[in-house]
């Protein structure tokens, strides 16, 4: 988390950390991006759940529950995307970042992360990087949710 203080402030990026809301965020991603699972679809891939591997929201992407990129189709995509303000959180963390003027935030500066999410502020679509080398990064917008009902 220091490191990712000093990369954004090496970029000139504007941002305040807030040290207590990350239960609050990991809670809102959930009600965003998984609102259509019921509660034992979420316990089944390990969404929520006091199992050894439980309690990853990137699930939702590997167990293939909402349409995404992932991998380099995700790093793109996230890099091309125009970002304005934006929120990072953590998986394991308590501690947010609000970003203000999140454009040049690009994938290669969150390579030394871990289970940490990028969320727009209204929460329309997220970036994340897992802790397993075979898994994301992922990349999803709620429009790409759209599509795939159509």
């Amino acid at each position: 988390m220091d490191d990712l203080s000093k990369r954004l402030s090496r970029k000139n990026m504007k941002f305040t950390e807030n040290l207590h809301w990350g239960i609050y965020f990991k809670k809102r991603w959930e009600n965003a991006f998984a609102h259509h699972l019921l509660q034992e679809e979420k316990e089944r891939i390990f969404l929520i759940g006091d199992h050894y591997f439980s309690g990853y929201l990137w699930h939702l992407f590997s167990y293939k529950m909402i349409p995404h990129l992932s991998q380099i189709k995700a790093e793109e995509t996230f890099n091309s995307l125009k970002k304005t303000e934006c929120y990072i959180f953590y998986e394991h963390f308590p501690e947010v970042f609000d970003v203000e003027d999140a454009n040049s935030l690009k994938a290669e500066d969150l390579l030394e992360e871990e289970d940490i999410y990028i969320v727009d502020k209204n929460f329309t679509w997220t970036y994340v990087v897992t802790h397993e080398e075979s898994c994301g990064p992922y990349f999803t917008i709620k429009l790409l949710e759209e599509m795939m009902k159509q």
